[in-house]
C-alpha cells in the first residue's frame, strides 16, 4: 500500500475499518423496544387491508369481535381478570387489598348503670388567693325611722370668788389659807372647809389673788396646783402697809386642786386684814371647756 496525500497507510486501514462498522451495523434495542414490535406485529395479523374501489386507498380493517373484546374496562374492580397486556412483567401490578371488618353494636354491650359510690375525703385548703377589686356601690337603702329625742345642749360652767377677813401669821409649818367670806361659789366647787377649789369641768381656768401686807413683816405666799408650786406673791417688809396681787392661767383636768399656802416661819410672815373688812380675796373662773376642743 502507497502513502496517498500524505496519510500513512494505519489511517487509511482505520477509516475503512469504520466505515463499515456504520453500514452492516444494527441499532441496539432494548426489551421495551422488542414488545413494542411484537404487539405491531399481532395487530399487523389481524389487520385486513383493503383497497376501497371509490378512493382507490388502503383501508386497515380489524376483526369486530377481537375489537369489542378490547374495549376500555376498569381494572380494579374486585373479582375481575387484568387485560392480557398486564401480565407482562415488566408492568407492576398494583390491587387493592381488603379486609373484613366486624361491626359490633355496642348497645348490645353496655352493661346497667351501677349504684353511686361513696363520696371520698374532703381534699387540703387552697392557698388564699389575692384580693379581688373593689366591687360596685350597693344600692340605698331605705330611709330609717327617726330616733328619740337628745338632751338639750348644757353650757358648762365653773367661778368661785371667796374672801377673808382674819389676819394670819406664819408658823413652823406650812399653813392652807382658808376663807371665811364667800361672795360666789357655782355648783359648790370650792370647798370653804379646806380652802381648796375642786376641778369638775376640764378644761382652762384663770385665777387671781390679792393680799394686804403687814407693815415691818414680810408676805410670802403660793399658789398651789394640787401638790406643785406654781407662783409665788411675796412683798419685802416696809414701813407701809400695801395691796400685792398675782394671777395666772392653767389647765386642769377632772379633780385637780388649786389652793393657796402661806410659807412656814423662817422669818416673820403675816398677811393683814381685820375683823371688820375684807382684805384678802381668791377668785377663779373657767374660760374654755375641755369637751369643746
Amino acid at each position: 500500500m502507497t502513502v496517498r496525500d500524505g496519510q500513512p497507510p494505519s489511517a487509511l486501514c482505520a477509516w475503512v475499518v469504520l466505515l463499515l462498522l456504520v453500514v452492516s451495523g444494527e441499532p441496539y434495542r432494548t426489551p421495551y423496544d422488542q414488545e413494542q414490535d411484537q404487539n405491531r406485529d399481532r395487530d399487523s395479523e389481524t389487520t385486513d387491508l383493503r383497497t376501497d374501489p371509490r378512493t382507490n386507498t388502503r383501508v386497515y380493517h380489524r376483526d369486530v369481535s377481537e375489537v369489542r373484546g378490547k374495549d376500555c374496562r376498569r381494572c380494579c374492580d374486585p373479582g375481575e381478570q387484568p387485560p392480557p397486556h398486564y401480565s407482562n412483567p415488566h408492568y407492576p401490578q398494583h390491587y387493592p387489598q381488603y379486609q373484613a371488618v366486624p361491626q359490633i353494636n355496642i348497645t348490645i354491650l353496655k352493661g346497667e348503670k351501677g349504684d353511686s359510690g361513696q363520696r371520698g375525703p374532703y381534699g387540703k385548703s387552697g392557698k388564699s388567693g389575692q384580693s379581688g377589686p373593689r366591687g360596685p356601690n350597693g344600692i340605698r337603702g331605705t330611709k330609717g325611722s327617726i330616733g328619740t329625742p337628745g338632751e338639750p345642749c348644757k353650757a358648762q360652767y365653773a367661778a368661785f370668788s371667796v374672801g377673808r377677813k382674819k389676819a394670819i401669821h406664819s408658823n413652823d409649818y406650812y399653813q392652807t389659807l382658808v376663807f371665811d367670806t364667800e361672795l360666789v361659789n357655782l355648783y359648790g366647787h370650792f370647798n370653804m372647809f379646806t380652802g381648796k377649789f375642786y376641778c369638775y369641768v376640764p378644761g382652762i381656768y384663770y385665777f387671781s389673788l390679792n393680799v394686804h401686807t403687814w407693815n415691818q413683816k414680810e408676805t410670802y405666799v403660793h399658789v398651789m396646783h394640787n401638790e406643785r408650786e406654781v407662783v409665788i406673791l411675796y412683798a419685802q417688809p416696809s414701813d407701809r402697809s400695801i395691796m400685792q396681787s398675782q394671777s395666772l392661767m392653767l389647765e386642769l383636768e377632772r379633780e385637780d386642786q388649786v389652793w393657796v399656802r402661806l410659807f412656814k416661819g423662817e422669818r416673820e410672815n403675816a398677811i393683814f386684814s381685820d375683823d371688820f373688812d375684807t382684805y384678802v380675796t381668791f377668785n377663779g373662773y373657767l374660760i374654755k371647756p375641755k369637751s369643746e376642743g
